[in-house]
């Protein structure tokens, strides 16, 4: 299961007729690219079920927001998914973006509550271990490479400046991400190459999981 070359080829399109006359008289083309899109998803979502807990799965629309943005092309030029975790002891989101020449699928924690985002420092500071544990680890670094996300410039306030994790403190989002080809994306074995992807990021989120349903203590938040 994969993008198909039509959808592909409308995302392209699109590149370069960002317009709504171009849309309006490409809107069947449009419907057939998102429904493929979406029946990739669903694959993606049963084969992810197997040994995870999908409970909603968001395709984001392709109109953008433009009120406050200078660039004022109405469209995306790309398809979004999100695929949420169940329950809220079942921490992370992985996300798909199909784009022409910038495909990948990764997730992570792009923007944690400051309460999160404590406790993460906080285990991280007490005992990096686990985390250096997870981004040294063959599959990681064959998926991923490393942790990315924004950091902020100096420590935060209360840790240690010259704390051996200091690069992971920093940290203020937590994501991972895997680029596919153009040519990957058309593929058979797309669908597979994504869920095997995101089941690779399953330690990293059973870490974050167990870290962000406790305190420092380790004991059980109260629900």
């Amino acid at each position: 299961m994969s993008i198909n070359n039509q959808s592909l080829k409308f995302l392209k399109d699109i590149q370069k007729n960002n317009n709504k006359i171009w849309f309006d008289a490409h809107k069947a083309d449009f419907t057939a690219a998102v429904e493929d899109f979406k029946t990739l998803c669903k694959g993606i979502e049963d084969g992810l079920n197997k040994t995870d807990q999908i409970d909603t799965v968001k395709i984001f629309r392709i109109y953008r927001d433009i009120r406050f943005s200078a660039d004022k092309t109405p469209y995306k030029s790309n398809f979004g998914a999100g695929f949420s975790r169940a329950t809220s002891q079942l921490r992370g989101g992985y996300y798909l973006h199909i784009e022409p020449g910038a495909s990948f699928a990764g997730g992570g924690f792009w923007d944690p509550e400051a309460m999160d985002l404590k406790r993460i420092r906080d285990e991280i500071s007490m005992d990096p271990g686990p985390m250096r544990a997870i981004q040294s680890s063959k599959t990681f670094k064959k998926y991923f490479g490393q942790i990315e996300g924004d950091q902020v410039k100096t420590m935060p306030r209360g840790y240690d400046t010259a704390h051996p994790a200091a690069d992971l403190i920093r940290h203020k989002q937590f994501v991972v991400r895997r680029k596919f080809t153009d040519a990957e994306i058309t593929s058979p074995r797309f669908a597979e190459e994504v869920i095997q992807t995101f089941k690779a990021l399953r330690p990293f989120f059973d870490y974050m999981s167990e870290v962000l349903t406790t305190d420092n203590n380790g004991e059980p938040l109260k629900k």
